[in-house]
């Protein structure tokens, strides 16, 4: 990761100096989890620096501060410009975006209510998620001993910081035990997802992927990737997968804003397929960056260019909508 030391973070309207952004250490968040959060890419394109489907990412930390019931005094449209603004001040072409909300400082105890609601965007450069390896040959994983929450549980629409505790112990297991990644069941056993990654199986040329209705986030790259199957005359079927079918799939494939779109090579050390990337999972990779590369026109709208004045051109300084301190 290229963190940008010497780079600026939005907090609560105002620019700040990397190293001078910091909350502090009774700050709710950091003793219950009390936070959401997203994550989001920009990509440099011949047009310039553009990122994907911003809105729909910033609706979602919206709704899950909506859900844990988190107001905060900055609304949709302001982080949304105050993402861009982050990504000029730094002087960013491509990146890596997250926007979190979270309880601040005031009391400490389970209920949250006393506290207030802060929050902040920071930007870096960050590549391929599982490393070059993996994004070229794809992972192997294994089915982790750890479930994904059962419903009423946790939230699983709401992209919360307290979800990412059950995520890390998928995340370790399967590094500790030498994979690149790790598939989570659900509560009655049936394919759920990974630590951060939505995920999808091939067999006899249909999609198969886990419904909303389980224990998933609903992803925006998942269902960037459900339309442009879709469009690419594939049939998806969004429903519960059982684990079995992971060794009897044809191909397989993570989705997910840092993961992008990576093939699975083995699942428990069972060869997927023929042990590489398979047909429909490159042709669905290469329809998903030749539109956040800008390589085809952008015909769903998922693509916001940080300079829109004249594709590309960057302006003097930042708008005015955040101030530096």
């Amino acid at each position: 990761m290229g963190f940008p030391v010497n780079g600026k973070v939005w907090m609560n309207g105002s620019m700040v100096d990397w190293a001078d952004a910091k909350i502090h250490v009774a700050s709710h968040v950091i003793h219950y989890g009390s936070g959401v959060f997203e994550g989001i890419r920009c990509y440099d394109t011949p047009k310039g620096s553009a990122v994907f489907r911003l809105d729909d990412h910033m609706r979602r930390l919206h709704d899950s501060a909506r859900i844990y019931r988190m107001e905060y005094r900055f609304g949709q449209a302001e982080t949304t410009a105050a993402v861009l603004d982050t990504i000029r001040v730094n002087d960013l072409k491509a990146c890596y975006i997250r926007p979190i909300i979270y309880r601040g400082y005031e009391a400490l105890g389970v209920n949250p209510l006393p506290c207030p609601v802060d929050g902040a965007i920071l930007v870096w450069e960050w590549g391929a998620y599982f490393g070059k390896e993996a994004a070229e040959r794809g992972a192997d994983i294994k089915v982790s001993s750890w479930n994904r929450p059962a419903p009423n549980t946790f939230p699983a629409m709401a992209k919360s910081i307290a979800n990412y505790a059950n995520a890390q112990l998928i995340k370790m297991e399967a590094v500790l035990e030498g994979y690149t990644e790790a598939v989570a069941l659900d509560v009655d056993g049936t394919i759920g997802e990974g630590s951060g990654q939505n995920i999808f199986v091939v067999r006899n040329q249909v999609l198969y992927t886990s419904p909303n209705a389980g224990a998933i986030l609903p992803g925006i790259t998942r269902d960037s990737v459900i339309t442009l199957a879709r469009e690419l005359g594939y049939r998806v079927r969004e429903e519960r997968i059982p684990r079995e079918m992971l060794y009897v799939a044809d191909e397989v494939f993570f989705v997910g804003t840092a993961v992008e779109i990576t093939a699975v090579r083995s699942v428990d050390k069972i060869v997927v397929g023929e042990g590489r990337r398979g047909p429909i999972t490159t042709q669905l990779h290469q329809a998903f960056f030749d539109i956040v590369n800008g390589e085809v026109p952008d015909r769903h709208g998922w693509l916001t260019f940080v300079y829109p004045n004249d594709a590309g051109q960057r302006p003097a300084a930042a708008s005015a909508s955040a101030t530096s301190r």
